[in-house]
């Protein structure tokens, strides 16, 4: 099968960076469902692992985590899908990923694709939906019903961004801050719904001054948390609730203490890489965001489609995601 895979943690302009390789069949067996993808989309963990995540022994390194596809073969312990079943999912961080013809999965940490979507408007969606509710309501158990409360997101235009503000206005009552630094990104956030858009550029509490906003219960930082993290104790209501999705080099909790701010990181491949007892809960989660967008509550955070899965289109796709200029998600779909 047709594969793109690393050998060297190299820049994106090298060539050998990402590769066209061939790769044989894999097999479903246990849990696993056999996939075979029609689209993926690609997410900031795609290019910090290719340039930094070393290959071991002589095989290809396959990355990606985000895929729709059509259920090809089923494990013998396989009960909650069949051959033919049009999925989406996310995958596992410590299995092949989705730059392939191929992948198997486990069905535990599959969903339905949702059906009023095609193949590469879908695949914009399972990461970042994952980490966007896992965040709302796993970690931070947001109040869905109490609208004194309100949210600040930094880096709301992005992948991450772009469905958490879709969740939280949907599924809650919270007053929504989303942070942006373009005119583009700004009318973004504002047509998916949040109801202030302040600049991350500034300096966040005069930004809150400035607009004579109440202080957030609740704030997530989806990108350059460190730069971030005095603002942020400053703003966050005491008693209140912070979330991070990035990975700073150093983060000292303790300017928390005096507000009693609680901290919580969201990594959505903790579930399958431990194999915790309610791993399903991310098979619930597709299904429930699945039904969210089929019934219109929510729609696709699709911003460019990058053409066929090759290497060449995949450089392509890391390159622009590197500059941090994305808005919404980068989708390549077909081999």
């Amino acid at each position: 099968m047709k594969a793109i895979g690393y050998k060297e943690n190299l820049p994106i302009e090298n060539v050998k960076s990402l590769q066209d390789v061939e790769l044989g069949m894999p097999k479903a067996i246990g849990k696993d469902i056999l996939v075979e993808i029609k689209a993926i989309s690609v997410n900031p963990a795609d290019y910090k692992v290719r340039a930094g995540m070393p290959v071991e022994g002589d095989d290809w390194k396959i990355i990606g985590w985000d895929a729709t596809g059509i259920v090809k073969e089923v494990g013998e312990d396989v009960t909650l899908f069949k051959v033919g079943d049009e999925v989406w999912y996310a995958g596992d961080f410590i299995r092949q990923g989705s730059y392939a013809q191929y992948q198997v999965v486990d069905e535990r940490i599959v969903g339905k694709k949702p059906s009023s979507l095609s193949y590469a408007e879908a695949a914009a969606l399972p990461l970042t939906s994952l980490t966007a509710w896992e965040m709302l309501f796993d970690r931070l158990e947001v109040a869905t019903d109490d609208a004194s409360k309100s949210i600040l997101v930094i880096g709301a235009a992005g992948g991450v961004g772009s469905i958490l503000v879709q969740l939280a206005k949907k599924l809650t009552k919270l007053n929504i801050i989303g942070t942006a630094s373009r005119e583009e990104t700004t009318d973004w956030l504002k047509e998916l719904g949040v109801d202030s858009v302040i600049n991350h550029r500034n300096i966040l509490s005069e930004e809150f001054e400035k607009y004579k906003l109440s202080a957030p219960d609740y704030i997530v930082s989806l990108n350059a948390t460190e730069q971030h993290a005095d603002e942020i104790v400053k703003v966050i209501k005491p008693q209140g609730k912070f979330g991070f999705i990035d990975d700073p080099q150093s983060f000292n909790v303790m300017p928390f203490k005096g507000k009693a701010v609680s901290t919580h990181i969201e990594l959505m491949f903790t579930r399958s890489m431990f194999q915790t007892e309610d791993m399903i809960e991310q098979h619930n989660i597709l299904n429930e965001v699945s039904k969210l967008i089929d019934n219109g509550t929510i729609k696709t955070t699709l911003g460019e489609n990058f053409g066929t899965i090759n290497a060449a289109n995949m450089r392509k796709a890391h390159a622009f995601l590197e500059t941090g200029k994305a808005k919404g998600k980068i989708v390549l779909e077909g081999f």
